[in-house]
């Protein structure tokens, strides 16, 4: 797949801006906070309908206006497709395809596909589970789109059921048998949809990891000049020994009722894929606490090559690769593993603050943008 043109309005810094990408490698320089990030973020909100660095719709629309709108071709093997995503301070935000808008959104993912390496996921290995969570979320939702929707209707089941929870906490200490049992029904009919919908996300996840995790190990050996093993393990929070759908909501269930009291006593839900976690060791030895930042760079930095890799395989095209100034933060070993591994195989974007990162080769080779206060100019 080739992003040919990206509009930007009234999105982050930009009041209007169209960029056609000419070659396979784009390189966006300029000084810090001119709007080399937001252009990334701009793919990645088309490629995932998220942003790693806003929460809300508000923070990325132009202040001093109602909605912004990002804009896009795309050639891909049967075609070509417009998007556009439009952004509201008040309102719901709304896609299209090919200038229809779409009801479900849902339907808009999948159309372009990105993987983003920035210098936030060199916290991969050492940051919070959450993190590598979201991580392992974000590539389902790209390679099998209704995971989207079985994340939001288990997060869904998740909120009412911690509702209960605490509802029931309340009513425990003021000793209400009354609402105590009225709480126990509805709690049985609550875990019943936990199980359903945690069990799709757990056997989801525990697929893709198994598929991404051989990927990872070939790159890293490779990177690391064969000196060390890495491994890449799932750990999800109920025992998963088999990808069969009951025997994983057996598990799901006895886990509940093995901490029914924990959880009526703390108010909240113990059991799920909101506590899994994805353990990465190298040498055998626990990569967060134990390897150094070159290791966990050199960890990440495989990681995301897998990420290319296996979209690629799913997917049937080669994916974007969004660079967000992260080239500084890797020595030239690494740098020249990552740049040798793109070539003209994966469409690049790149920010960086110099060109002295690059060898002549890839700067002749390369579009070259500068950026500044919302501006792109050659």
């Amino acid at each position: 797949m080739y992003l040919k043109s990206l509009n930007l309005r009234s999105f982050r810094n930009y009041r209007e801006c169209l960029v056609d990408f000419d070659a396979p490698k784009t390189i966006l320089v300029g000084n810090n906070a001119q709007g080399k990030s937001n252009l990334l973020e701009a793919v990645e909100l088309l490629a995932t309908l998220k942003s790693h660095r806003a929460v809300r719709d508000r923070d990325l629309v132009c202040e001093g206006t109602a909605e912004g709108k990002i804009a896009a071709t795309l050639e891909r093997a049967n075609g070509t497709v417009d998007l556009a995503l439009t952004l509201r301070t008040q309102a719901r935000r709304t896609v299209s395809l090919n200038s229809e808008t779409l009801r479900r959104q849902l339907d808009f993912l999948g159309v372009l596909n990105a993987v983003q390496f920035s210098s936030l996921d060199l916290d991969l290995v050492r940051g919070s589970p959450e993190m590598r969570r979201n991580w392992v979320d974000s590539i389902l939702t790209q390679l099998e789109p209704v995971y989207a929707h079985i994340l939001q209707q288990y997060n869904q089941v998740l909120r009412q059921r911690n509702a209960l929870l605490k509802a029931f906490r309340k009513e425990s200490d003021s000793n209400n048998s009354t609402a105590n049992t009225q709480n126990s029904s509805e709690l049985a009919l609550w875990d019943a949809q936990l199980v359903t919908t945690g069990s799709r996300v757990t056997r989801r996840r525990a697929r893709v990891l198994t598929r991404l995790a051989p990927l990872a190990q070939t790159w890293h050996s490779s990177i690391s000049g064969r000196s060390e093993v890495l491994e890449l393990k799932y750990a999800p929070n109920i025992s998963l020994e088999k990808d069969d759908p009951e025997a994983v909501q057996q598990a799901f269930l006895e886990k509940i009722q093995q901490r029914r009291i924990a959880e009526q006593h703390q108010g909240t839900t113990l059991v799920g894929p909101h506590r899994d976690e994805i353990e990465f060791t190298i040498n055998q030895t626990p990569a967060r606490v134990y390897g150094s930042q070159g290791q966990q760079r050199t960890l990440v930095l495989a990681l995301k090559l897998a990420e290319l890799k296996l979209i690629e395989e799913v997917v049937g095209e080669p994916p974007l690769l969004l660079l967000d100034d992260v080239l500084a933060e890797l020595d030239l070993n690494r740098q020249n593993q990552l740049l040798d591994a793109i070539q003209d195989r994966f469409q690049t974007l790149i920010t960086t603050t110099h060109l002295g990162s690059f060898d002549a080769q890839w700067l002749d080779s390369s579009q070259i943008l500068c950026v500044e206060a919302g501006q792109i100019k050659r």
